[in-house]
């Protein structure tokens, strides 16, 4: 068990980018919930520090909360590969996929139980009676019961789901069920992913949201976001050698390093795409069911096909090194590598596959944010999805999605109105279509992603999910 450092965030900061009628809520919100935990610590458990929703959502909403006189802490587990494979698996299972196609018998319980035991005896001496602990996901599952017996109030958090039950879901469910049936709370991102046995003042439902502050989604000029990309070495263009400074999330200055590398292939396949290339991108982590390879197929068929010279495709993830908790990410890597090598020279040429590095964890946001905003059209095609904060990302920086109507995800597009949505995640020609017609069509690019930039900050900036914590510990401590 390892402790994350959290910073206090200013929560005028926010404020200020509100609505005055939005920033008097919040306010009151963090100030009824400062009274309501004063001598109690709220404590987040969640599997990994880097990489993935949570690990994006954790410090700023833990960073504000402090700032309003919140104590909170924040621990990740201890694990093992074969703890990750294991919850990776009940991960594939409950979105519905079978993943890796391993069980889940009484030796993977064995070793589930094992590892989190060992967490929990270095996690309990911390905890106080009458503390607030949320556990996130299925790998923190097996510490409820153990942390109630310490005293504490005990949230389990499933940030992700399925809408309809299959075999593969009611497996994860009958593994999951007996440690965190008997959590004081369970929250879920969709009412959709609940299983019928939670019910009542037990179920809580809180989508994510992002922090429009932070380095991955605060205002970069266009100019900027071009010097990060050519510093980086993802796009072509003269680096002047001027420092690109930024501010990290703990106040201190730092600047834009220089990368190479950073492109996955050899000879024309590692070159950056030109600085006035028309990008599609897909942002996400090395994950089958983000389906990289499935984007990677459309776009071969719409470039090969129409005369889009200045389209190019961009796939973006982490360096598979830095995410210890997704074992299957590098095996994803290499086949989407292998599937862009087999592509015929005039599109490989314009196919880019980029690991982005995690040990600067700061500097991988704002290299995200400028991506982001130098894109043209910007994708998300899971084949599952439990809410995807990188469609977010996207609609607040006023690109146009085409995204699948899968999970979370139909809950920020309306088809049409601020996006795209596919209805068939697996039809690859229709993705093809959308890009192209995206492509050809600026006014209706540009009206989507302007629609989809206030759907952003209507219903899924930080106040409304500050707002939400404040109401979760209330209900539990009553």
């Amino acid at each position: 068990m390892n402790e994350v450092d959290i910073d206090s965030i200013p929560i005028d900061q926010l404020c200020r980018v509100l609505a005055p009628e939005r920033a008097h809520l919040v306010g009151e919100a963090m100030a009824r919930a400062k009274t309501r935990l004063h001598g109690r610590t709220v404590w987040h458990v969640n599997a990994t520090a880097r990489g993935g929703g949570v690990a994006e959502m954790l410090p700023t909403l833990l960073g504000y909360a402090r700032s309003a006189g919140i104590s909170n802490r924040w621990l990740v587990l201890d694990g093992e590969p074969d703890f990750f494979e294991i919850t990776k698996r009940i991960h594939n299972l409950l979105h519905g996929s079978l993943g890796d196609g391993g069980r889940l018998g009484p030796s993977e319980r064995a070793v589930y139980e094992r590892v989190l035991a060992a967490n929990l005896a270095g996690m309990a001496p911390l905890i106080a009676p009458g503390d607030v602990v949320m556990l996130h996901d299925p790998q923190t599952a097996g510490l409820v019961e153990g942390l109630r017996a310490v005293g504490a109030k005990v949230i389990w958090r499933s940030h992700i789901g399925l809408e309809a039950t299959s075999a593969e879901t009611d497996e994860a469910w009958a593994f999951l069920r007996p440690y965190v049936e008997n959590a004081e709370a369970i929250v879920f991102s969709r009412k959709e992913y609940c299983p019928e046995w939670v019910a009542g003042e037990q179920l809580f439902v809180m989508p994510p949201s992002i922090d429009p502050l932070s380095l991955k989604n605060r205002l970069l000029d266009p100019g900027t976001a071009h010097a990060i990309l050519v510093r980086s070495g993802l796009t072509q263009g003269d680096d002047t050698g001027e420092q690109i400074p930024f501010v990290r999330r703990d106040g201190s200055a730092a600047s834009v390093r220089s990368h190479v590398g950073l492109i996955a292939g050899a000879a024309d396949a590692a070159l950056p795409p030109p600085d006035d290339a028309r990008l599609v991108v897909q942002v996400s982590r090395w994950d089958r069911l983000k389906d990289m390879a499935g984007v990677l197929v459309a776009f071969a068929r719409m470039a090969a096909s129409d005369a889009f010279d200045d389209a190019h495709l961009m796939l973006v993830g982490p360096d598979v090194r830095g995410v210890t908790d997704d074992p299957e990410g590098a095996e994803v890597y290499a086949s989407c590598v292998a599937l862009a090598h087999l592509q015929p020279p005039e599109v490989r040429s314009r196919i880019h596959l980029v690991t982005l590095p995690m040990d600067d964890l700061d500097e991988n946001a704002l290299m995200v944010n400028a991506i982001q905003r130098h894109a043209y059209v910007i994708v998300q095609k899971s084949l599952a999805e439990g809410f995807g904060l990188t469609v977010t990302e996207a609609m607040w920086k006023a690109r146009p999605v085409i995204a699948s109507r899968v999970g979370g995800i139909q809950d920020q597009i309306t088809d049409e109105q601020d996006g795209l949505l596919l209805d068939d995640p697996t039809d690859l020609d229709a993705l093809s279509a959308s890009m192209r017609r995206l492509l050809l069509d600026h006014d209706l690019a540009e009206r989507l992603g302007a629609a989809g930039h206030a759907r952003v900050r209507d219903q899924f900036l930080d106040d409304r999910h500050l707002i939400q914590h404040a109401e979760l510990y209330e209900r539990v401590l009553r």
